[in-house]
């Protein structure tokens, strides 16, 4: 095996270890399937996906590691990106079944683009996800990588998050998941609504 191969091969497993971790990503996906919002859980997961590309053609370009020493900046999107995930938590405990369809129709909550708003803010909201795309290339990409296997990389990348969060919302949209919603889904919603408020919390107390 190649040794751009090996790159490759090394990057996926553990990008694709990071993607499957909890989080506040997959908090968001699944509260947005198993409430219904189908269309909106697939907006984030595009959103989530572009995001995170993102950030790893900044690693790869060395853009992340300026921004990443740019404390006041990073810090101050830190704490907005913490302020996002706690309102959201919020919203989950104030106004559950939100994005439960009232009627057959769509409802106004369940669109693509609303989700992909969503999943971009969530994810470009992190500095977190700069800190991880920086060490990983810094340890597992050699600094003579060619264009090709980096642009390989970034497309395995992009097609981890959207196969894995995909994965999710077609599970967690069953008919069998969606009935236990429908009888359990207050309580489902303000725990992953706690669950956001906390990934918020140590958002900010993390900050840079």
């Amino acid at each position: 095996m190649s040794n751009d191969l090996i790159t490759i091969a090394t990057v996926a497993v553990l990008y694709a270890a990071v993607v499957v971790s909890p989080g506040p990503n997959f908090a968001l996906i699944s509260r947005l399937a198993i409430s219904g919002a189908v269309r909106a859980a697939h907006g984030a997961t595009l959103g989530l996906a572009l995001a995170a590309t993102l950030y790893a053609v900044l690693s790869m370009t060395g853009l992340a590691v300026v921004l990443s020493r740019i404390g006041w900046l990073a810090g101050s999107v830190q704490v907005a990106g913490g302020l996002f995930l706690i309102y959201l938590g919020i919203q989950s405990w104030l106004r559950p079944n939100a994005y439960k369809p009232r009627s057959p129709a769509v409802s106004s909550g369940d669109t693509f683009a609303r989700g992909l708003r969503l999943g971009l803010l969530i994810n470009l909201s992190n500095p977190k996800a700069i800190a991880f795309f920086v060490s990983l290339y810094a340890v597992a990409i050699p600094a003579d990588t060619g264009l090709g296997t980096k642009t390989a990389i970034l497309f395995i990348g992009f097609g981890l998050e959207i196969l894995w969060y995909g994965f999710v919302v077609a599970i967690l949209s069953t008919s069998r998941v969606r009935a236990i919603y429908k009888r359990y889904g207050v309580w489902f919603e303000r725990t992953l609504g706690a669950v956001l408020v906390l990934f918020g919390i140590r958002l900010i107390l993390e900050r840079q």
